[in-house]
C-alpha cells in the first residue's frame, strides 16, 4: 500500500542521527515526573508510545535545580544519582525503537514555591509567590544548573534536551521588557536580555559534544502586551542555531496570555502560519535548521498538510499521544479512521496537572495508567446487555468486546453518543464528533451487536438471559418547579440545541453550569452561522490574535463579532457563575461569553414566570431575604436547571435477580461529566 502521510513518515536526517518520521510527541506535564514512585509507570507511559511509532518523545518537564521547580519537590534532574534512576525510562523507550529528550523547564515567576527566581522582582499573575531578582553571580548558577541537567540527561541515557524557552517561563521572562527592567548586561538591549537563552545552547553544545539532539522552545508569538516583536523572534532563532541548537520548536502563548492557544474552540493548526514565517525567513537568510510546528494538530491529515504547504520540517503533538500511544502506527498503516482523536477539552490532562492530580485522557483513560488499568483477555466468556451508547456505554461495550466477551449495545436514539450529540453541536466543540466515529468504528472492529432505535423494557432484557446488565441510561433534564415554566416560549436545553423550538433575539438561561454556558455559546453565535473556531479568521479577530510582523507579541485589541441575541445567564448559587467549569478552559467560556456581552447573574430566586408588557417576563429576587424583585423581560427561557439519573430498569432487573451495575450519567448525573463516564465505563469493564 503506498504511503498515506508520506511528508509525516519521512525520516528526519540530523546529520549524525536519523528520526524515522517527522512526529514530535511534544512535552506535557503528567505528574509522573515528581516522584520517584513514578518512574515505572513513567517508563512504561513513554514506552507505549514508543512502540507506538512516534518519531522522538520530549519528556514533561524536570527543573535544572530547586529555584526552577514548578512546585515544591517538582520533578529535578541534578545528581548522578537521579540520572541514574532515569535509565529505567530511557532504556524502556530504546527497547521499543524509539528515541527520546528531557525537557529542561525552569519555571522562574510561574514557580508555585518560595524559592522563584527571576530577571526582576515582578510577581506573576499566575503564582502567589514574589520571585527574587537574581544577582549576576546568581544568573551563572542558573546557567550552570541548565548545563549540568543536559550532562546528566546524557549520562542518564536521553537522545536529547528541550530547553524550554518559551511560554513565559524562565529564559522568555528575560527576553522581553515585560519581565525584565534589569540595567546591566543581562537587560535593557535586546542583545542583552537574549544573552541568557544564547549563553545556555552554547553552554550545553559545549558540554554534550556535537551528536546530542538540542531542541531550543523558542517563543515565536507572546500574546501579551509587550512581547517580543518579529525581528527580535528572528534575531534569536538566528542566535541558537548559531550557539548550536539542532532543532527550532514552537512556543505559543505565555501561561498568563488571555488568548486560548490548546483548548478545543482554538482552530486545528491556527499557529501553523507563525512557523511557516519563521521558516521561511531563516530560509531566506541560509539557515536550514529544522523547525516544528505544534498546538492544536490531532489528525494526521493535519499535520501532514502543514508539512505540504511548507510550514515546518516537523509536527509536534502532545495530548494526541495521551488520546491514542498508537496514532502513528495506524497512521502509517492506512487506518487513521481507527484513531482515538483528541479533542483538546483539558479536562483529564492540563485540569488534573493545576490540581496535583497525574494526567491522563477523557477519551483514554488508560493514559498514564498503563501499569494499572489493564485490559486483558476475560478468563471466560460471558453475555452482557450495555443499555445506553453514551460515552459511558460506547467505553464499556467495547472494552468488554476487546476482552472476548459478547456485547450487545441497546440505544432508544438512531445514532449513538448521547449527550455527545448535544455538545458537537456547541460552537467550539465540534471535535466531540470525533470520538463518536472513533467509538462507531470501534464497535464494527470489537464485534458488539449494537442496537439502535431500540428502547429495552425490563421484560425484553430478562427475555435475552444475559449474564449482566450495565444500565449507561443516562440522564433526564431536572425539573426546577418554577410557577409558569409551562408557558409558551420555555423551553428544555435539548430543545435549544437541537433546534425543536424557535429561540427568539432575548433569552434568559436558568442555570449557569457547564450546560448554560454551552447554550449561551450557541445563542450567541446562531447554529446557522460558522463559528470561530471553524473559521480561522474569525477566531483571530474574536481573541485579537495579530500578524506578530505587524504587533508587538501578535496580540491586539479584540474585535469579536456581535452576538445574535442578547442573553442572560442566572443562577441560584451565590459566586462566580462557571465556577464549576474546567480549571483551564473556564476562563475561556466565560471571556467568550463576556465578549458577546452576555450577562451573568448569580445569587437569583426564581419567583415565577408570566406575561410581562406583552411579553414572556422572568420574575426574580436576589439573596436569602429574597429582595431586589425584578422582571427580566425576555423571548424565550431556556431550562438548562441539571439533571438526573435516569433508572427506571434497575429495580425491576434486581427484583428479578440480575446482576445490574450503574455507569455514566445514570450513577451520578450532577454536573454532566464525559470524563468520569468513560473512565468508568472503562475501569468496570476491565474488571468484569
Amino acid at each position: 500500500m503506498a504511503n498515506p502521510y508520506p511528508r509525516l513518515l519521512a525520516p528526519l536526517d540530523l546529520g549524525f542521527t536519523t528520526l524515522k518520521n517527522r512526529v514530535l510527541m511534544g512535552s506535557m506535564h503528567t505528574g509522573l515526573e515528581d516522584g520517584r514512585k513514578h518512574f515505572p509507570a513513567m517508563a512504561a507511559f513513554y514506552a507505549e508510545r514508543a512502540r507506538g511509532g512516534v518519531g522522538l518523545i520530549v519528556t514533561g518537564g524536570f527543573a535544572p535545580n530547586i529555584e526552577g521547580w514548578a512546585k515544591p519537590f517538582a520533578g529535578t534532574l541534578a545528581t548522578p544519582a537521579a540520572a541514574r534512576r532515569h535509565r529505567e525510562v530511557t532504556d524502556a523507550v530504546h527497547a521499543e525503537g524509539g528515541k527520546i529528550a528531557l525537557q529542561i523547564l525552569h519555571t522562574g515567576r510561574y514557580a508555585y514555591q518560595p524559592f522563584a527566581v527571576a530577571p526582576s522582582r515582578i510577581q506573576s499573575p499566575i503564582s502567589p509567590f514574589t520571585p527574587r531578582e537574581l544577582s549576576e553571580r546568581g544568573i551563572e548558577r542558573q546557567i550552570r544548573a541548565f548545563v549540568r541537567c543536559a550532562k546528566l540527561a546524557r549520562d542518564a541515557g536521553y537522545d536529547g534536551v528541550e530547553v524550554m524557552g518559551s511560554e513565559g517561563y524562565f529564559i522568555n521572562q528575560f527576553l522581553v521588557t515585560h519581565t525584565n527592567h534589569r540595567q546591566d548586561r543581562w537587560g535593557g538591549a535586546y542583545a542583552n536580555r537574549m544573552r541568557l537563552a544564547v549563553e545556555i545552547v552554547r553552554r550545553i553544545r559545549e558540554a554534550v559534544g556535537t551528536d546530542f539532539i538540542l531542541i531550543y522552545r523558542l517563543s515565536l508569538i507572546d500574546l501579551i502586551p509587550g512581547g517580543s516583536s518579529w525581528p527580535e523572534v528572528i534575531e534569536l532563532a538566528q542566535a541558537v542555531t548559531a550557539a548550536g541548537a539542532t532543532i527550532l520548536n514552537s512556543g505559543i502563548g505565555w501561561h498568563e496570555a488571555r488568548v486560548p492557544t490548546i483548548a478545543t474552540s482554538v482552530p486545528r493548526a491556527a499557529f501553523a502560519g507563525v512557523t511557516k514565517r519563521l521558516r521561511d525567513d531563516l530560509r531566506s537568510a541560509g539557515l536550514g535548521i529544522p523547525v516544528i510546528t505544534s498546538n492544536r494538530i490531532n489528525t494526521p491529515e493535519t499535520a501532514e498538510q502543514v508539512l505540504a504547504n511548507g510550514s515546518a520540517d516537523m509536527v509536534s503533538m502532545a495530548r494526541p499521544f495521551l488520546a491514542d500511544a498508537d496514532f502513528v502506527a495506524k497512521a502509517a498503516a492506512g487506518r487513521s479512521d481507527e484513531i482515538n482523536t483528541c479533542i483538546a477539552c483539558n479536562q483529564a490532562c492540563l485540569d488534573h496537572t493545576f490540581k496535583n492530580q497525574l494526567a491522563s485522557c477523557l477519551v483514554n483513560p488508560r493514559a498514564g495508567h498503563e501499569t494499572t488499568l489493564l485490559i486483558r483477555a476475560a478468563p471466560a466468556k460471558r453475555r452482557f446487555a450495555v443499555v445506553g451508547a453514551g460515552p459511558a456505554g460506547l467505553a464499556a461495550a467495547t472494552t468488554l468486546a476487546e476482552r472476548g466477551h459478547e456485547v450487545d449495545l441497546y440505544e432508544a436514539a438512531d445514532q449513538i453518543g448521547g449527550q455527545f450529540n448535544l455538545a458537537r453541536r456547541i460552537p467550539g466543540k465540534e471535535e466531540f464528533s470525533e470520538t463518536l466515529r472513533y467509538f462507531s468504528r470501534r464497535i464494527e472492529r470489537t464485534g458488539v451487536k449494537l442496537h439502535l432505535g431500540q428502547r429495552v423494557s425490563g421484560p425484553s432484557l430478562l427475555a435475552e438471559r444475559h449474564d449482566a446488565v450495565l444500565l449507561a441510561t443516562g440522564v433526564t433534564p431536572r425539573d426546577p418547579k418554577i410557577a409558569g415554566q409551562d408557558s409558551p416560549g420555555v423551553i428544555s436545553y435539548i430543545d435549544a440545541i437541537l433546534g425543536r423550538q424557535p429561540v427568539g433575539l432575548r433569552v434568559a438561561l436558568i442555570g449557569a453550569g457547564g450546560i448554560g454556558f454551552d447554550v449561551a455559546e450557541l445563542l450567541v453565535h446562531d447554529g446557522a452561522h460558522v463559528s470561530p473556531s471553524q473559521d480561522l479568521a474569525a477566531w483571530q479577530r474574536e481573541w485579537g490574535v495579530a500578524d506578530p510582523t505587524l504587533h508587538r507579541g501578535g496580540v491586539t485589541r479584540a474585535a469579536p463579532a456581535p452576538a445574535a441575541r442578547q442573553v442572560t445567564l442566572l443562577q441560584r448559587k451565590a459566586g462566580k457563575p462557571g465556577a464549576g467549569l474546567g480549571k483551564t478552559t473556564g476562563w475561556i467560556h466565560r471571556a467568550a461569553l463576556k465578549m458577546k456581552n452576555v450577562q451573568m447573574v448569580s445569587g437569583v430566586n426564581y419567583e415565577r414566570i408570566g406575561a410581562h408588557d406583552g411579553a414572556l417576563g422572568l420574575f426574580v429576587t436576589h439573596g436569602e431575604r429574597r429582595t431586589d424583585g425584578e422582571v427580566i423581560a425576555c423571548d424565550t427561557i431556556v431550562l438548562c436547571a441539571g439533571q438526573v439519573p435516569q433508572r427506571e430498569l434497575q429495580q425491576p432487573l434486581e427484583a428479578a435477580g440480575v446482576e445490574v451495575h450503574l455507569i455514566g450519567g445514570a450513577h451520578e448525573a450532577g454536573e454532566l461529566d464525559a470524563k468520569r463516564a468513560i473512565d468508568q465505563g472503562t475501569r468496570l469493564a476491565a474488571a468484569l
